[in-house]
């Protein structure tokens, strides 16, 4: 069943229109992604499905009575009272009417008149039902209904934000970048409730991992036409790439037949005498087709400034414990980072995971154990709170101390120029910075941060509000970069394509540390079970506990003895290529750099199976002793 369609939507606030002749529907049980880049119109679309953006031509047809509620991108101000009041609220006019009455019923009770009105106006509009629905909700939320809005931290007040798009019981829920500043709990939580979930969903996400998780169906915004591609996020990924093949292509054949087409008509006059009025008119009608062409939005092209290479060391922490007022931020943690090294941070909001990169970097002192920074490093930090951008200056004053031009790998250039690799227009990069969006914003830090020579890149949430395509050109960026990276993410996607190593925030001040990315982590971390189990229970006087069986080890069978005797010259034989391939490249890079793409690869591959190798020697182990 359809529950909404869009039918030849057009709409423009000047300039080329952000929807030009759209059509669109979304079907019952449906999740469809809207995708595309950066000021495409994303948000707008959403705004003209809810009723918020009227259209200045085309249709919208709802199904009869058809609910839509929607989970804005950033809390809203105003927002009072309980985690059930909040809830409460986005049942219109009715769950004001409960939230009032149980206020009242909790703060003023002898307010008999107010209270006997609310009590009709819930008797008489189902409001008893809403209540029972609201308590429903808030303990499918695992929310605290009690606790004040404004003292719940960032993920729970996401999550009493669906609740409130929950409680009129939609039919279409819209979700602006639902991840956005969630930790990686938080994230997993929601994904999980909207799987199960019976309505349709429309949502917008740069989070590559909730996408292939959710998604039944995909819609991408591309210069003012939506493209529906059904299937999954690799299969969109790949026939994107095919249409957008095929496109260049044919503008290349168009581009071609005009400038034929123009030297014609440009002949001399003889030529002019008899030439067909009817191929002039083509020529005028393919003109104006040049002259309407939408390009594609650019790619940003940006790269690191590399300074000179640092120290082999970079830091060295040992036994490292913090405290900050009442809470451990970390216990008796030791690791050692050099240089090259790609290194991940996660764990929950509020964690400590900032606190952690500065103590790492000698930026605060530790309450014990001691931290020993490398010689020569040149450290380009991405504050995710962007206190490094000058809200009341122009863009391009936020670039190289208001210089109006920078020196970009040995070379001089205009900071204009420099803005525009970054997809900034000049009269983008004149604007105040405060009017820009989040995803400019990301993108201007990542410009001041690029600007600066570094061998030690320190990325605090770099990823949010970044379209997929600049996500992908930073991660390829980041695996090309000789230098270190430290980087605080709650993007899976973007650690699993980026990281060596992770750094995982577990509890109680307990950090631990794993070979590989997120889905790595996933894999080796102690089970939640085993990491809440509680002690051994003692038995009650009324019964007498059951012997506890002995746990027995399997026994090795023949292949695994011959698998463990191989497994020391096979290690030894890939630390061997892994060291010479180490040497040779960085000679390659200077001589024959396509070359050492190739190597680069290798190495990675190597890396992977030595950690496999060794991770299998020690389960091995663990059965022979």
């Amino acid at each position: 069943m359809t529950l909404l369609a869009l039918k030849n939507i057009t709409l423009r606030f000047g300039g080329p229109p952000l929807l030009d002749g759209v059509d669109f529907a979304i079907e019952r049980g449906e999740r469809v992604c809207l995708l595309g880049r950066n000021g495409e119109g994303k948000s707008t679309l959403m705004r003209v499905v809810t009723g918020q953006q009227q259209a200045d031509d085309g249709d919208v047809i709802r199904s009869q009575a058809l609910r839509i509620a929607e989970m804005p991108q950033d809390v809203p101000k105003g927002l009072t009272g309980t985690v059930r009041d909040v809830v409460a609220s986005g049942a219109g006019a009715v769950g004001e009417a409960l939230a009032e009455y149980y206020q009242l019923l909790e703060r003023d009770p002898n307010q008999l008149d107010r209270l006997g009105k609310l009590q009709h106006v819930l008797d008489s509009q189902d409001g008893w039902a809403l209540d029972a629905r609201i308590d429903s909700i808030v303990s499918r939320l695992e929310l605290p209904p009690d606790t004040d809005f404004d003292a719940l931290s960032g993920g729970l007040k996401r999550r009493a934000l669906l609740g409130r798009a929950l409680a009129s019981e939609p039919d279409l829920l819209l979700l602006d970048e639902p991840t956005n500043h969630l930790d990686v709990d938080s994230i997993a939580w929601i994904e999980d409730f909207l799987v199960s979930w019976s309505g349709a969903l429309l949502f917008i996400t740069h989070d590559r991992a909730f996408l292939r998780r959710l998604a039944t169906r995909i819609v991408e915004l591309d210069r003012g036409q939506l493209t529906s591609w059904p299937g999954d996020y690799d299969n969109y990924l790949r026939r994107r790439e095919e249409r957008l093949h095929a496109e260049a292509q044919e503008v290349a054949l168009f581009d071609k037949k005009l400038a034929q087409e123009e030297a014609w008509i440009r002949k001399g006059i003889e030529a002019r005498r008899t030439r067909d009025m009817g191929r002039v008119k083509r020529l005028y009608e393919m003109r104006d087709q040049y002259a309407q062409r939408r390009k594609l939005q650019g790619t940003a092209q940006f790269t690191v400034q590399e300074a000179e290479r640092s120290g082999k060391l970079v830091t060295e922490a040992k036994n490292l414990s913090y405290r900050w007022d009442d809470k451990t931020i970390c216990r008796n943690f030791s690791t050692t980072i050099l240089r090259g090294d790609k290194i991940g941070v996660i764990g929950p909001n509020g964690a400590g995971k900032t606190t952690l990169l500065r103590l790492l970097l000698g930026q605060l002192q530790p309450d014990s154990g001691e931290v020993r920074t490398g010689s020569n490093l040149e450290i380009a930090w991405f504050d995710q709170l962007r206190s490094t951008l000058d809200e009341s200056k122009p863009v391009w004053e936020n670039i190289a101390g208001g210089r109006e031009f920078v020196e970009i790998g040995g070379a001089r250039k205009h900071v204009m120029s420099y803005l525009q690799e970054f997809l900034f227009t000049p009269d983008r990069a004149r604007s105040p910075t405060h009017v820009l969006s989040g995803g400019e914003r990301s993108r201007l830090l990542l410009a001041q941060l690029f600007s600066q020579p570094a061998n030690l890149l320190v990325l605090d949430e770099p990823t949010n509000d970044l379209d997929v395509e600049t996500l992908d050109l930073l991660e390829e960026l980041l695996n090309d970069f000789d230098g270190t990276v430290l980087v605080v993410s709650h993007d899976r996607a973007f650690v699993d394509n980026v990281v060596m190593r992770t750094l995982a925030f577990e509890g109680d001040g307990r950090i631990s540390e794993y070979v590989g990315g997120f889905e790595d982590w996933l894999r080796q971390r102690p089970t939640p079970a085993a990491k809440s189990a509680p002690a051994t229970k003692p038995a009650t006087p009324a019964t007498t506990a059951a012997p506890t069986p002995a746990v027995t080890k399997p026994a090795m069978s023949s292949k695994d003895k011959r698998e463990l005797a191989d497994l020391p010259a096979k290690i030894e034989k890939l630390e061997t290529e892994q060291e010479a391939l180490g040497l040779k490249l960085a000679a390659l890079y200077a001589e024959k750099p396509d070359q050492a793409v190739d190597v680069q690869k290798r190495l990675t591959a190597i890396e992977t199976e030595l950690a496999g190798a060794y991770a299998r020697w020690e389960t091995l182990e663990s059965l022979r002793s």
